[in-house]
């Protein structure tokens, strides 16, 4: 019986979130704001969970759902011509991501100096390593607050998902082939050979492998010869408003209950973060003559899986995208945490010293 009444509350939850999502969409369509399949989900959820007391929930397989979706629709643009000048591009995103990482530590002196956190955590909190990986990572360190972490990891993501797509949206959009419809039976096993790819990403623990297991099937079906069936942008919708109305539950009523020096710095920080990356990105952009937009998404520091989405609802190279995100993922996750481990240790044994 409260097996049942459990399954029901969560239902219920899940409705009203969608519901809320669906209200974002209609209003995102009818103001004609750019991507409304994402930014309407994320916009109305976030606004209904902070104003409305109730019980809000979204289930994960809904939003690893979307992911894989999306990861489908990255893989089938990763042709042999993406990686023609990827030895060219390493240069530029070893470049980049260590002068992202130097900015970040800069960002993190700025954030203890003015919030009073120590400076692991401000430093944790700045660098863009993935939310769930940062959160994770401060969870194994009590020295940490997580608190403060989850919140300016989280506003981070927010407020570049939010702000990315009206920036770019700005800009001309390339001309865009389209493909024709490949046959119900070939996208149908395309996509079932990504869901079918999830458990195998995880036991070689790929980093979001909701996402990149499937990107990597899209490539491998791409380097044999094959071109697998494009995803209809009916699919990308429902992956988009999968995934924003997780996003928009991210900012939790509590978080504001921090000390507002952490509530307003987190979103400071995050204004100067983006505000470098478009800095990066003209440079990127001048150097290896791309469009301003593929430059942006590549650069700002809002999540691999997020920027690839922007990129693919916008028709830009989503692969060239996919590409520099993943690099700077995957430099993070391992040289930068491993960084981040020792200073931790070194912190944790000068202060039982001191004890």
């Amino acid at each position: 019986m409260n097996l049942q009444k459990g399954s029901a509350i969560i239902v219920r939850s899940a409705l009203k979130v969608l519901v809320s999502a669906l209200i974002g969409v209609l209003l995102f369509h009818l103001c004609h704001f750019p991507m409304p399949w994402l930014l309407g989900p994320i916009f109305a959820v976030m606004i209904s969970q902070l104003t409305i007391r109730t019980s809000w929930g979204w289930p994960s397989w809904l939003r690893n759902s979307g992911l894989v979706l999306l990861g489908a629709a990255i893989g089938e643009a990763f042709t042999r011509a993406a990686f023609t000048n990827l030895g060219h591009y390493l240069f530029y995103m070893l470049v980049l991501n260590i002068v992202l990482v130097l900015f970040c530590v800069l960002l993190a002196v700025v954030t203890q100096k003015v919030t009073g956190l120590s400076f692991i955590t401000a430093l944790t909190a700045n660098i863009p390593g993935g939310l769930s990986q940062s959160i994770t990572f401060a969870e194994e360190h009590r020295e940490i607050e997580i608190g403060a972490v989850t919140y300016i990891q989280m506003i981070r993501v927010l407020t570049i998902v939010s702000i990315v797509p009206f920036i770019v949206s700005g800009q001309l959009v390339p001309t865009v082939v389209e493909k024709e419809a490949a046959p119900l039976w070939q996208l149908a096993a395309y996509i079932l050979l990504a869901f079918a790819a999830v458990p195998l990403g995880k036991r070689l623990k790929l980093p979001v492998p909701y996402f990149l297991a499937p990107v990597l099937v899209g490539v491998c079906i791409n380097a044999i010869g094959i071109i697998p069936p494009a995803v209809p942008d009916t699919l990308l919708h429902m992956a988009q408003l999968a995934i924003g109305a997780y996003i928009g539950l991210l900012l939790k009523p509590d978080m504001i209950k921090l000390p507002w020096k952490v509530v307003v710095m987190g979103l400071v920080s995050s204004i100067i973060l983006l505000a470098f990356s478009y800095g990066c990105a003209i440079i990127l952009s001048n150097v290896l003559h791309i469009d301003m937009m593929t430059s942006f998404l590549s650069t700002a520091a809002g999540g691999m899986d997020q920027m690839s989405l922007i990129a693919a609802a916008l028709k830009v190279d989503a692969a060239f995208v996919t590409l520099f995100q993943l690099f700077r993922l995957l430099f993070i996750y391992f040289i930068v945490f491993p960084l981040l481990q020792w200073a931790a240790r070194r912190v944790k044994l000068r202060a039982s010293k001191v004890s």
